[in-house]
């Protein structure tokens, strides 16, 4: 009997667990192929130094905190730097919004209650949660983590909202040979599914696409020949905004559900 993925070339985006993802497509008769798109974030603390200073100083209207790990890293600088308590006091005198349940269960830590929050864990969902607000002329400091959140960022200053970012993380982009490659593979339908584990490796092969004058070709790849997979919501997000409809999803947001999803969508 034929396995779901026979023949089928599944391009592996993540840089974990890259080894069980490959047995799992290989079982199904698919072929691998492993494309590291994540890069490395690093922990910024001379850049964050002076935001959080700043915030200290002048403080905020609204804060919105978009990563648990993001929260987290931003209490140990400021404990470090001295300026807990005052960092502490200047987030519970703002209003509060948060994406992702992480999120929510760090501030839930700290005591404090958003009063909006995205209801699937993704910024468009956090924007939802903030339509009815009025933003003008108040000053927010969004919380990032390693990425710049620009529909999260546009929302806010179409609101006629003053935004300021804090980047506890910093991201280097991924090999320049692993994203040649890659753009190579899909321009000359070199493979059948791509599968993306995080909003990151959406952005790196996108905005190299751009860079590189070939952005509408790489996505109409995606629309014609190519599936595009994300692991999960947050994910797929990053795909829809850059106009990639043509979507898998799995209900489990985990990446052994997002390859037996794969071979159901063959098998069907």
């Amino acid at each position: 009997m034929e396995k779901s993925l026979t023949g089928k070339r599944v391009v592996i985006c993540g840089a974990r667990k890259t080894e069980e993802i490959s047995t799992l497509i290989e079982k199904q008769g698919g072929v691998p192929l492993v494309r590291p798109l994540q890069g490395t974030v690093f922990l910024a603390e001379n850049e964050v130094e002076p935001d959080i200073l700043e915030f200290v100083q002048k403080g905020a209207d609204w804060v919105i905190f978009t990563t648990g790990i993001g929260l987290d890293s931003l209490v140990t600088l400021a404990d470090k730097l001295g300026l807990l308590d005052d960092f502490l006091s200047q987030i519970q005198k703002a209003k509060v919004a948060s994406r992702g349940y992480k999120t929510f269960s760090a501030l839930k830590k700290l005591e404090i209650t958003p009063v909006a929050v995205s209801e699937d864990g993704t910024t468009k969902g956090l924007a939802l949660a903030l339509e009815s607000f009025n933003f003008s002329g108040m000053r927010i400091m969004i919380q990032l983590h390693g990425e710049t959140a620009p529909v999260l960022t546009k929302f806010f200053e179409d609101n006629g909202a003053v935004v300021h970012k804090i980047l506890p993380y910093k991201h280097i982009a991924p090999e320049r040979e692993t994203l040649e490659q890659l753009c190579e593979e899909i321009q000359n339908n070199e493979c059948d599914a791509v599968c993306f584990t995080t909003a990151t490796q959406v952005r790196s092969l996108f905005e190299f696409a751009r860079v590189n004058n070939i952005y509408e070709v790489i996505a109409q790849g995606f629309t014609k020949n190519i599936l595009a997979v994300a692991v999960g919501k947050v994910t797929a997000e990053a795909l829809r905004e850059e106009g990639i409809d043509r979507l898998l999803v799995p209900d489990n947001e985990r990446m052994g559900a997002m390859i037996v999803e794969l071979a159901q969508f063959y098998k069907g």
